[in-house]
């Protein structure tokens, strides 16, 4: 069971820093630039995920009854924003990848910083949890190895060597779809007894409506193109497991009610986030044709 873990954990790894590296060589800095010319859009992006989501995972906690251990999942999650994900949810919908990885790297290097007095300040104030304590340092170390370093990595390689850029792409997807889904299948392998366990309780629906409201927020919460719009939704609906996971471990014990709701409220995010992508996908195929 310990190698089957690592082994995933490994998988975990390479379809972050794939996805990050591949969101890299399809990246110019001429478009970087364009997106971050206006305050506007990232202070936007900040709004909504620092403070908007993390609301809205209480307030669906809340009034879903949810017991403590799901609550606190809940809370977890919805404080945690910059999850790789989303930067693949961008591929998938045949969005502006550029401006969805560029948004999803600053929020996870913002989040890590900010995720731990959130979910800490939410959980207090609504009387759920012992309070957490995060090593800060070690998120932002995480972030910056995992998701910084492959996108800048790739972002130098497309303007320097812009012809291997682009030999090199199509490689580097292929890995993060591949990988994509068997981080997905592992998810589900790992955590089914917790996921099943919770079947029929409304954790599922909860973390269901919450990747939901969240997308049409991010949505909602964004400026220009309708592609460059619900990139940023897809953004906003897939929250980032790590800190929420190393919470769980650190703050929580790794108390399997905790860590099963997590897994629950993940994975029905993912559920609700990728047939909208799929949908929007398909909607842009055939506009092209």
């Amino acid at each position: 069971m310990d190698m089957l873990r690592l082994l995933f954990n490994a998988i975990t790894v390479v379809f972050i820093a794939a996805t990050m590296f591949a969101a890299g060589l399809g990246a110019t800095l001429p478009a970087l630039r364009a997106i971050f010319a206006g305050p506007l859009s990232p202070l936007l992006a900040l709004l909504a995920n620092l403070v908007v989501i993390p609301l809205l995972g209480w307030g669906v906690a809340a009034l879903f009854g949810l017991p403590a251990a799901a609550f606190i999942a809940m809370v977890l999650t919805a404080s945690s924003p910059g999850g790789p994900f989303g930067a693949k949810l961008a591929m998938v919908q045949k969005g502006d990848v550029v401006a969805g990885a560029a948004t999803q790297v600053l929020l996870a290097a913002v989040g890590s910083v900010t995720f731990g007095l959130t979910a800490n300040a939410i959980l207090t104030a609504a009387g759920v949890g012992a309070g957490i304590s995060l090593d800060v340092a070690a998120l932002v170390r995480t972030v910056a190895v995992l998701q910084l370093v492959p996108f800048a990595i790739g972002l130098i390689t497309r303007h320097y060597a812009p012809a291997t850029a682009r030999s090199w792409h199509p490689a580097a997807a292929r890995v993060s779809n591949v990988t994509f889904l068997i981080v997905l299948v592992g998810m589900l392998a790992g955590n089914w007894r917790d996921v099943v366990a919770l079947i029929g309780s409304r954790t599922l629906l909860a973390g269901f409506v919450l990747a939901g409201a969240a997308f049409a927020i991010g949505t909602v919460l964004a400026t220009g193109s309708p592609a460059r719009r619900t990139t940023m939704g897809g953004v906003a609906a897939v929250r980032n497991a790590g800190p929420a996971l190393a919470a769980a471990g650190i703050a929580f014990g790794d108390e399997p009610a905790v860590l099963g709701a997590l897994a629950a409220v993940l994975l029905s995010g993912l559920a609700a986030a990728l047939p909208i992508a799929a949908i929007l996908s398909r909607r842009r195929a055939g506009d092209t044709t």
